[in-house]
Formats: structure tokens, C-alpha cells, sequence
């Protein structure tokens, strides 16, 4: 792939003329996404078990670069909900080192995907699979929050969802009061205060409102988990509350720690046993980042370069480990608001990491103060308008049986299982689903009334059958059984195949039964309105002109011709 096309939106960019008025635009948008990105990539960094410094050195470094390098102008990339579900296993068993190890093979297959030009395969995912798993997800981190509303110690660390209800449920009784009034305050917040005061970010007033409510109950006697009394850092072998003020440093993700606190052993074995939940990875941020760009094009009239928006996006998550950054993709929540707020170019999107950049040097030590308990309630609405209730609840009243068997089987595999499983199994479901609906618009009967008058009166030796739809694996075998269908006094039999739009081998290998069975008992078969494509096809394959056994004709008259002077010869 030519190297210019990495940066294909900036080329848009160029080509459609940059103003003044365009840069107030983008530095307004960096600026809004910005402030809302410090505490929702914290958040989310805590999600998949890591320190929030991680989710902010991912918007430091990936950010900026997919914009630099992507397909899509208005793309906002950085830690997203979607991959909690993914991530979180990642770092239970193989630890912060096995995370940034699992990214980096993810970036790489991203730039795979995109120097194959699958960027439009991404489009045959079918919708009951997105939503049903995106909505799966949405359950699964809101069951994951559970734990900080409550304030919660749960006894062990659980792999899947039943387990997690069992712990929650056995550690219930020992709720702390004030983390759940936090909660409960942050969460009344994050709901009214957009119906109030709009253009202010809201989750930015519930995290104050949380913050100045934890040190009054504090002072009350009441404790409340805070981010500097769950995480901390050392400088000069000094521990500090919270995270850390200054830049990440370069470091191989092998070099850092695994599940047991050891540095990772790298080595075939890890490699082949990351391999899997990258892939995943890999699928997952494609299909977020192109529905995200697709969103953003709905808003904007523009049009994103799919191949390069993987390339861009596999750079982003191929450099940000090495940097302790974890996986990064396009958000729809953050693309919306940076088009809302006015961005015009990918130049917002550096903003806005420049924006993140600046708070984490100088506010680290405010982040201290934030309570546990009001990022869990960040993350509860995020979960709640990711699970999107009210598009599942439309579709399972309007959608087919079929989709709807799809939708709920990959929501119910994401929330039990796990999500690579759910797409997989939901995909298969949909194939089948698929070829059962074309096989059924495939059919072989006798000519039509109309096309029968084309062809006049034809002696009873000669049978004249139409096939309509493509003969393929689901359907071929079905369609051609139908012509050994007949009496033994029948000698030529027409087929007319001018509404067949494809071949593939099972037909091929049908046919060739069906001519095969036909010689044997002395039968000849004219093949009429043939496309010269499937023609060419049928030759190579070795379906051959053969006098008195196979003819092609180009219409019905010419195929009635033919079959009168078999029957002549005869």
C-alpha cells in the first residue's frame, strides 16, 4: 500500500481547504473531548485492572498518532468500553506485561487488515451480532461496577459472570454507606445534570460532586475508597498516592510484569497463547473504529478511507505499549462530541490528547481525591448507553425470529462466556441463517407459461425446465435433483439459466452427476441463455459442447431447434 494513503484524512483535509475558522473549530473540539476523555480513560484503565495512568498514557500516544496516520477525520481514539470484557481476563492471567504484549500483536494484525483492503469486510458483520455482543458487554462492565458502588471487598477474583454474582453476593452484607451515598450522588448527577446545563460535560460536576461528598462523609466518620488509596507509584524507591505526574518511559512489554509480579519469559509458547484474545482484539477495534467512522460520515457528509483507518489504527495500538499505554480505538461517544463541538480536521483529535497530556502533568496530585465509587458510576452510564436498551428491545419486537435467536445468543455468550466466542458463534448462526434464506429463493420447475409460448409445441420426448436464483453450496444440490425428476420416454431436456447469476463447485459438481446420469440412459441436455461468465466457467470446469449429449443455445427458440434435431438424428 502507497505510503501517502496512511494519511488519507488529512489528504480530504487538504483537498477540501482548511480556514480560520476551522482551526477555532478543531482546538474547541480538542479541547471539550479532552476534558472528557481525563477521567473516562482513567476509568477505564482501572476496567480491564490496571493503574489509571495507563488509560491516559493510551490517549497520550495512540491518540494523536491514529489521527496522524487513519482514514477517518473525525475518529477520537483511546481506552473504550467495548474491550473491558477482553482485556480484563488478559490481565488476571498473564498481568500488565502480557496486556501490552496482547496490544501490540492486536497492531499488527490491524496493519495486516488493512494492507489486505479488508476494511469493507468489516461491513458483512451483520447487525444482530454487533448489537447483541456491544449490549453483552454493556451488562458485563455494569456487573463489574458493582463491586465500587457498593464498596465492596470481594473474596477472590472472578473469571466469569456467575462467579461474580456468587462473590458479590457473599461480600453484600459489608456495603460501606459512604461509598454507595457517592454513588449514588455521582450517578443522580450523571443523569440530570445534561437536562440542566447541557454544554458543561456532566460527568466532570459528578466527579466533583464526588469528590467534596467523599471528604465530607471523611470527616463524618463514614470511609470512602478514593483513586490514591487504591493506587500509587515510586519515584527514588518513595511510594506516592496515585499517578504518576510525568511522561511514561519506553519499555518492551516483556520487561514488565506478569500475573505473579515477574517479568514476562517471552517465548513461542506466549506468543501462540496471546495469539487468540489479539486476534480478537484486532476484529473488535476494527469493527468499533469503522462503525465509529461510519457514524461520524452520517454526521459530517464525509467519507472515510476504511483500509487506512486500520492502518492508523493498527499503528496507534502497535506503538502505545511501548509507551504502557493499552489498547486503543475509536470512540462513538467521543467522535459524536468532537463533531457536535465543531472539529473539522483529525487536528482536534491531537488536541485533545495534548489536553490530557497537560492535566496529568499538572492535576495528578488533585486525581487522588477522586472516589472509587463515582468513576464506577462514570462507567455504569457508559455501560447503560452501550448496551443501547432501547434499539435490543425494538429489535427483538420488529426483527425476525432468526435475528432475533442471533441477537440473544451472542448477548447471552458475551455475559456467561466471553465475547470472541459470542461473535463466533453469532457469525456462524448468521452464515446459516443466510444460506438457508438464498437457498430458498433458488428453484427449478417447468418453463412458465410465457416462456413456454416462445418455444411452441414441443413433442413429449423433450422437457423444458427454468431455474431461477444462484446455485450454490446451500441450494445447487436441491435445484438439479429436480431434472432426473421425468419419464423414461423423455430424450432432450431444455434448461433455461438466464436468471442464474452464479456457479460455484458444488453446482459444478452437480451438473456434472446430472450429465453424467444423462448419458447413461441416452438423454441430451440443452443449456439455454447461459451468461458468456458462467459459460466461461462451465468450459473450464470441462462441461464441453458434446453433439447429441450437450449443447448451449443463446434463447429458447435456438435451444428448440437444437433439441428437434437430436430428436431427428435419433
Amino acid at each position: 500500500m502507497p505510503l501517502p494513503q496512511l494519511f488519507a484524512a488529512w489528504r480530504q483535509v487538504w483537498r477540501s481547504g482548511y480556514s480560520w475558522q476551522a482551526l477555532r473549530g478543531d482546538i474547541g473540539a480538542g479541547i471539550t473531548v479532552g476534558i472528557i476523555a481525563i477521567p473516562l480513560a482513567m476509568a477505564l484503565a482501572i476496567a480491564v485492572g490496571v493503574p489509571p495512568q495507563h488509560g491516559l498514557y493510551t490517549v497520550l500516544v495512540a491518540a494523536p498518532l491514529i489521527a496522524l496516520t487513519g482514514g477517518s477525520r473525525f475518529n477520537v481514539s483511546g481506552p473504550t468500553a467495548a474491550f473491558v470484557v477482553i482485556l480484563l481476563p488478559i490481565t488476571q492471567q498473564y498481568g500488565l506485561g502480557g496486556l501490552l504484549l496482547c496490544t501490540l500483536l492486536a497492531g499488527l494484525i490491524l496493519i495486516a487488515l488493512g494492507l489486505g483492503r479488508a476494511g469493507k469486510l468489516i461491513e458483512f458483520v451483520p447487525y444482530p451480532v454487533t448489537l447483541g455482543f456491544t449490549a453483552g458487554i454493556g451488562i458485563v462492565i455494569a456487573m463489574l461496577q458493582v463491586k465500587d458502588l457498593l464498596g465492596l471487598r470481594l473474596a477472590g477474583t472472578p473469571q466469569h459472570f456467575l462467579d461474580q454474582l456468587a462473590l458479590l453476593g457473599q461480600a453484600l452484607p459489608d456495603f460501606r454507606p459512604g461509598d454507595s451515598l457517592v454513588a449514588a450522588a455521582s450517578l443522580a448527577t450523571l443523569l440530570l445534570w445534561p437536562k440542566l446545563l447541557p454544554k458543561v460535560p456532566g460527568h466532570l460536576v459528578a466527579l466533583a460532586v464526588g469528590a467534596l461528598l467523599a471528604l465530607a462523609l471523611e470527616s463524618l466518620g463514614l470511609p470512602v475508597a478514593t483513586l490514591g488509596e487504591r493506587f500509587s507509584y515510586k519515584v527514588d524507591g518513595i511510594s506516592h498516592p496515585g499517578i504518576p505526574p510525568f511522561l511514561p518511559d519506553f519499555a518492551w512489554p516483556w520487561q514488565l510484569p506478569g500475573a505473579h509480579g515477574q517479568p514476562l519469559q517471552l517465548s513461542f509458547e506466549l506468543f501462540r497463547q496471546l495469539l487468540g484474545p489479539a486476534f480478537a482484539i484486532a476484529m473488535l477495534g476494527a469493527i468499533e473504529s469503522l462503525l465509529c467512522a461510519v457514524v461520524a460520515d452520517g454526521m459530517t457528509g464525509s467519507k472515510h478511507d476504511p483500509n487506512a483507518e486500520l492502518i492508523g489504527q493498527g499503528l496507534g495500538n502497535l506503538v502505545a505499549p511501548l509507551f504502557g499505554g493499552i489498547t486503543a480505538t475509536a470512540a462513538i461517544a467521543r467522535s459524536a462530541t468532537n463533531v457536535r463541538a465543531g472539529a473539522a480536521s483529525p487536528l482536534a483529535a491531537i488536541i485533545h490528547a495534548g489536553v490530557v497530556l497537560l492535566a496529568m502533568l499538572l492535576l495528578a496530585p488533585l486525581f487522588s481525591y477522586l472516589p472509587m465509587a463515582a468513576l464506577a458510576a462514570l462507567l455504569l452510564v457508559v455501560a447503560w448507553n452501550m448496551s443501547e436498551p432501547g434499539h435490543v428491545l425494538h429489535t427483538l419486537r420488529v426483527a425476525p425470529r432468526s435475528d432475533v435467536l442471533v441477537l440473544l445468543t451472542c448477548l447471552v455468550l458475551t455475559v456467561l462466556f466471553d465475547m470472541v466466542l459470542a461473535v463466533g458463534v453469532g457469525l456462524l448462526l448468521a452464515t446459516g441463517i443466510f444460506i438457508k434464506r438464498m437457498s430458498e429463493l433458488t428453484d427449478t420447475a417447468v418453463l412458465p407459461r410465457n416462456q413456454l409460448q416462445s418455444l411452441g409445441e414441443l413433442p413429449e420426448q423433450v422437457l423444458a425446465y427454468s431455474i431461477r436464483g444462484p446455485l450454490f453450496f446451500g441450494a445447487a444440490e436441491k435445484a438439479l435433483s429436480v431434472l432426473r425428476r421425468f419419464n423414461p420416454e423423455v430424450r432432450v431436456v431444455i434448461v433455461e439459466m438466464s436468471a442464474v447469476p452464479l456457479l460455484d463447485m458444488t453446482a459444478l459438481a452437480a451438473l456434472e452427476n446430472v450429465l453424467h446420469d444423462y448419458r447413461q440412459h441416452d438423454i441430451g441436455l440443452v443449456l439455454a441463455g447461459v451468461s458468456p461468465r458462467l459459460r466461461l466457467k462451465l468450459r473450464r470446469a470441462g462441461v464441453q459442447r458434446d453433439n447429441g449429449r450437450l449443447a448451449y443455445a443463446r434463447d429458447l427458440p435456438q435451444a428448440r431447434a437444437k433439441a428437434l434435431s437430436w430428436l431427428a438424428a435419433q
